[in-house]
């Protein structure tokens, strides 16, 4: 079984931290991609940060100078450091990563977390 499950939510006050750790696991090929979006209630899901193999991380403009995405020490994990939190930064956040698990693929396939919750209070 091939799945990305991100973990760390949690409820906080306004100008704490909150580090969030995904992992992809299950017979994988090869990791192109790792990264978070997050969804607020009666929003649009928008990208948080993500990082791909021989890239820059990007972020979203509403986390630059706050949020840090990083690499464990194994590929299949990445880590969310989010500092300075904002009661907007109030959501469901999803790991997401594109994932080779197969021989003779040409294009990952993309893997959803079930989500974790993040609230911060003012």
């Amino acid at each position: 079984e091939v799945q990305a499950a991100g973990v760390g939510g949690g409820l906080v006050s306004a100008g704490g931290s909150l580090r969030l750790s995904c992992e992809a696991s299950g017979d994988i090929f090869r990791v192109n991609e790792m990264g978070w979006y997050r969804q607020a209630p009666g929003e649009q899901r928008e990208l948080v940060a993500s990082v791909a193999e021989h890239s820059m991380p990007i972020y979203g403009d509403s986390v630059k100078g706050r949020f840090t995405i990083s690499r464990g020490a194994a590929k299949n994990t990445v880590y969310l450091q989010m500092n300075s939190l904002k009661p907007e930064d109030t959501g469901v956040y999803y790991c997401t990563a594109n994932l080779i698990v197969a021989w003779g693929k040409m294009r990952g396939q993309d893997y959803w977390g079930k989500g974790t919750q993040v609230t911060v209070s003012s």
